[in-house]
């Protein structure tokens, strides 16, 4: 091969290089998720099902597309739903969105050790893990970790 080509071609593939690492390296900030809501649509003795809403504020002039959510959900130190869910979305830059996934778990293998931790009345903890997959040519994670406190006279009728 000649080299005016071959140096025509080598400052080609160095300019898309240049290009590629200036694309990804820009002000992008990461955006927040939030656990909006725990919706209860069954609560049957087999299977529970809940609707979490979450909401993602992208502070980027970029629109953010999301692929998948994994996420975790504890109650004290009792795993009750792990999943992970096809979510196809998209959030415009500078804006928010709130979206639904729908959870399901068993709770009837863990009925002992819930009975115990709702009879003590205390305070019970949970947490919400999962890690939200981004992107369609460049990827990028967005890890979700939520807790708070649920209070099991609240849901108790008298």
């Amino acid at each position: 091969m000649p080299s005016a080509p071959r140096l025509l071609l080598l400052s080609a593939l160095l300019a898309l290089l240049a290009g590629c690492a200036s694309w990804g390296s820009d002000d992008w900030r990461e955006p927040q998720v939030h656990l909006v809501e725990i919706e209860t649509v069954k609560a049957r003795l087999l299977q529970q099902e809940f609707v979490l809403h979450l909401r993602i504020d992208n502070p980027n002039d970029s629109r953010l597309f999301i692929r998948s959510l994994n996420y975790t959900l504890w109650l004290n130190d009792l795993r009750l739903a792990e999943d992970e869910v096809s979510v196809w979305r998209s959030v415009g830059g500078h804006a928010r969105r709130t979206f639904k996934v729908t959870a399901r778990t068993n709770l009837w293998q863990h009925l002992k050790p819930l009975a115990k931790l709702l009879k003590s009345g205390q305070p019970l903890q949970y947490r919400l893990q999962g890690e939200l997959e981004t992107g369609l040519l460049i990827h990028r994670d967005l890890h979700l970790s939520r807790s708070g406190e649920i209070i099991p006279g609240d849901f108790i009728p008298e």
